[in-house]
């Protein structure tokens, strides 16, 4: 078996949005040949990797992607030809040493992704393995519990709706397929609730609906209503989890629920009123309940609510070992959002990763706003084994692709699978 590359090419294809991204292609000596293609996100904290875009005005608005092309195939690919696939710790250096800056910023985190995650897969290929027993070893068997988007807001939708994200989570769920099916028949039941009072059930990017509510309070409760329209228990079959995305409404110090028409509000105000509504609403996950930047107020928060939810870091993180160190040490948190394309590499991924092991918090992987119908961070999220994952909702085929795919893993591993988070 001869799996050192013997080839690296990219295109510009388009993701879920509509706009460009990069597809990867890596082929081994042996013939082995395999794809990854690169997610987008919207709301992106600033301390993420950065994305290399053309600028080019007459194509794409300027976010073309032949520079991140000519990156993989120019510069990329000469540094890795004649390297063995299955050393992705050393492939992944190799371009982090190559681009030569804290973020990628000169080669751009897409070009980077790219080649990283199709050198793991052709390296899983050649090997003979699933994706996640390659990437996660023999012992990996745990299906992840979905955070299901099913109302969308802030970045992620033209609605009246402040936060970004509502979710629900089949936490009475015995198996994956089961847990799909719950959110899934709650979606529907939810649609229906919407067209009965006349609110629109068009989508948002995660495929959530972006319906013009009367307030965010609003959100929360027809969702409990759907759940038991749907023949589920609130809080023990189906809980519900929020990313306010709060980065996007601070202004100035201030947390700006305008859209909402709930006025301005501080650090402390907001965290009230997250315990107000975990009183209210069985809300199990907070994700960026507060701005990135907002290191104080994330440790108040934790402080005050960690015991009752799970208070999630995602803009304040980015994946980045760095911010998440000093998280742990100041408490900061209880748990991490993981987004591959945050970092722009599997093996800084997995790191990330280990630190929240380590800490003992638990970890969420995640898709972005803009998607493509590839299934890597399924097999990741089973690899990893931190039973959770954000894939967005019961509708668009970039999102179901991840679901239909958990659905074959945990088919593959018959009796051996675990679910749960």
């Amino acid at each position: 078996m001869n799996t050192c590359i013997s080839s690296i090419r990219a295109m510009e294809i388009l993701d879920s949005r509509g706009n460009p991204t990069l597809r990867v292609t890596v082929t081994l000596d042996d013939g082995t040949r395999a794809d990854a293609s690169v997610p987008s996100g919207a709301s992106t904290g600033e301390h993420e990797a950065v994305e290399l875009r053309d600028g080019d005005m007459r194509r794409y608005g300027g976010k073309g992607v032949r520079g991140a092309i000519r990156i993989v195939e120019e510069e990329v690919a000469p540094a890795l030809l004649g390297r063995d696939a299955r050393r992705q710790a050393e492939i992944d250096l190799a371009m982090r040493n190559l681009d030569g800056t804290p973020n990628k910023a000169r080669l751009g985190a897409n070009s980077i992704l790219g080649v990283s995650q199709a050198c793991a897969r052709a390296a899983a290929q050649a090997s003979g393995l699933p994706l996640y027993d390659y990437l996660g070893g023999p012992g990996a068997r745990r299906i992840p519990m979905p955070m299901m988007n099913v109302i969308n807001g802030g970045k992620h939708a033209d609605s009246s709706l402040d936060f970004q994200e509502f979710m629900i989570v089949p936490v009475g769920a015995p198996r994956f397929a089961e847990g799909l099916r719950y959110a899934a028949e709650t979606f529907h039941a939810l649609k229906g609730i919407l067209h009965d009072l006349g609110y629109a059930t068009a989508v948002g990017d995660e495929g959530g609906f972006a319906p013009r509510l009367k307030s965010n309070d609003e959100a929360c409760e027809l969702i409990v209503r759907a759940i038991t329209s749907a023949g589920y228990k609130p809080g023990e079959d189906i809980s519900i989890a929020l990313d306010p995305a709060a980065t996007s409404f601070y202004v100035n110090g201030r947390y700006r629920l305008d859209r909402s028409g709930q006025g301005a509000k501080s650090s402390a105000e907001m965290t009230s009123l997250y315990r107000s509504w975990i009183r209210k609403y069985p809300i199990i996950s907070i994700e960026d309940g507060l701005a990135e930047n907002d290191w104080e107020g994330f440790r108040e928060q934790t402080a005050a609510l960690g015991d009752q939810v799970q208070i999630v870091g995602d803009d304040i993180l980015v994946t980045n070992t760095r911010f998440i160190e000093r998280a742990i040490r100041e408490k900061t948190c209880n748990a991490a959002l993981i987004k591959l394309n945050q970092i722009g590499t599997v093996t800084e991924t997995i790191e990330a990763i280990d630190l929240c092991r380590k800490a003992g918090w638990r970890f969420v992987i995640s898709h972005r706003s803009g998607e493509t119908e590839d299934t890597f961070m399924a097999d990741f999220a089973v690899a990893m084994g931190g039973g959770q994952m954000k894939s967005g909702s019961a509708c668009r085929g970039e999102r179901i692709a991840k679901y239909n795919r958990l659905l074959e893993i945990e088919r593959e591993l018959g009796e051996a699978a675990q679910f749960g988070r």
